[in-house]
């Protein structure tokens, strides 16, 4: 299967938006459920599917307490992470299935060791995590494999956003930023849709929505608002364990979203021209259109009024538009209730 780039996004202006499914951690370190994850979006229509690579001793310390106490089973956060690892083996392996099913495939990486090992598989891009904007060692090893970097702005000032931005721009790697908020779920007040034409303003490069409303409508409308990305966690159920469910879209959610999205561009890149439409429904005109006609049967000689007309589809003969033209012009023979005139019955 033909797998789209993400380049497009920075080097074609008609690129089409790229659409990303996040499984994060979803597959609560279950390998089988991860494959199963890419089978999963593949149906959906995505462009790509994206993990979260933790490497426990390389991202986390006996301090990292929990946000949220969710696991029954996983006494520390650095127990959660532990769980959550697969080998080198294995995410190339998922990579390698992805991209079978005509899916880019991409990961967050959480350190430093995380980073080496998604280069090694090859990943395309880089997909900043809120947390981590401000992280030189990140954004440094990233920039220098010269690959795309995608910056979730989701718990950082304005600040921070520009000074990586000009650290991407300095160093000529190809960016995006990404409109998030870091609630899960994300109600509507806090969307901050505001932000994508703001964005795109201060910095002059594709953006996007990272949402986490649980809903599609977040992702509609950033696309109107000139959106080239979205990222959006998906869920095989609503019954699926996990810190992300509620903040996710159903595989059919998600595949309804993807439908949106490519129906809304093909409405922008197709704009009405009314009256070429019109034109072009001149047969449709004349069928639900309505023509003029007599509303009492008239003599020869009578001077029309308003009261003497009436109007029935369809419109093939003096349309109802015309009536100033009828008005005061006398009949030279006699018509019936209910017959269409022409210009031949007027003196």
């Amino acid at each position: 299967m033909r797998l789209r780039s993400i380049n497009d996004l920075w080097e074609s202006p008609t690129a089409t938006t790229f659409i990303i499914a996040e499984i994060a951690q979803a597959h609560d370190g279950s390998l089988g459920t991860a494959h199963a994850y890419i089978d999963a979006v593949a149906k959906t229509g995505a462009d790509a599917v994206k993990f979260q690579t933790h490497i426990a001793a390389e991202e986390s310390s006996a301090l990292d307490t929990w946000r949220v106490k969710f696991s029954h089973q996983d006494t520390t956060r650095y127990d959660y992470w532990k769980r959550m690892e697969f080998t080198e083996t294995q995410w190339l392996e998922l990579k390698q299935h992805a991209e079978e099913k005509g899916l880019v495939f991409l990961s967050s990486p959480f350190s430093l060791a995380a980073i080496r090992l998604l280069e090694r598989i090859g990943v395309p891009a880089w997909k900043v995590a809120s947390g981590e904007v401000t992280n030189r060692l990140f954004l440094d090893a990233m920039i220098v494999t010269g690959k795309p970097v995608l910056v979730s702005s989701g718990m950082s000032y304005s600040e921070e956003i520009d000074a990586t931005v000009s650290l991407l721009r300095a160093a000529k790697s190809p960016f995006a930023v990404l409109q998030c908020t870091t609630a899960y779920p994300c109600p509507p007040e806090q969307v901050g849709i505001n932000q994508i034409a703001e964005l795109a303003a201060r910095y002059d490069c594709p953006v996007g929505i990272s949402d986490h409303s649980g809903t599609p409508y977040p992702s509609l409308a950033a696309v109107t608002l000139g959106a080239k990305l979205i990222e959006v966690h998906l869920t095989l159920s609503r019954e699926m364990f996990g810190p992300d469910v509620a903040a996710s879209l159903t595989t059919l959610e998600f595949a309804q979203m993807v439908e949106g999205v490519r129906f809304i561009e093909k409405m922008q890149a197709s704009p009405l021209v009314k009256n070429d439409s019109a034109e072009q429904m001149a047969a449709l005109r004349r069928m639900f259109g309505q023509s003029l006609v007599a509303a009492d049967d008239l003599p020869a000689g009578t001077v029309l009024t308003r009261e003497h007309l009436s109007c029935r589809k369809p419109g093939h003969g003096i349309a109802v538009a015309d009536l100033e033209m009828v008005l005061g012009k006398q009949l030279k023979h006699a018509v019936q209730t209910a017959q269409f005139l022409s210009v031949a019955d007027f003196q």
